[in-house]
């Protein structure tokens, strides 16, 4: 008879765990692993910090209108109302 625990039992312990608790909702979503995450690809980040850098350089842009045009000033205030 061997001493300790053996890989068997342990195995065991899980499967009884599982019957004593089902996973629900977003635990039961992850135990099955039926989503994996792949890293996106070298065009889907060219495109991303495409998009960011435009909308940086837009709102750059904008405040240095808002702080040196009236009239665009004038417009953003009016519009705020």
């Amino acid at each position: 008879m061997n001493k300790g625990f053996s890989n068997n039992s342990n195995l065991d312990n899980d499967k009884a765990e599982e019957i004593k608790n089902p996973k629900t909702g977003l635990a039961k979503i992850l135990a099955e692993k039926k989503f994996t995450y792949t890293l996106p690809g070298k065009r889907q980040i060219n495109i991303f910090a495409t998009i960011v850098l435009g909308l940086n350089f837009i709102l750059l842009i904008g405040i240095i209108l808002f702080l040196n045009n009236e009239s665009f000033h004038d417009f953003i205030f009016n519009f705020g109302r």
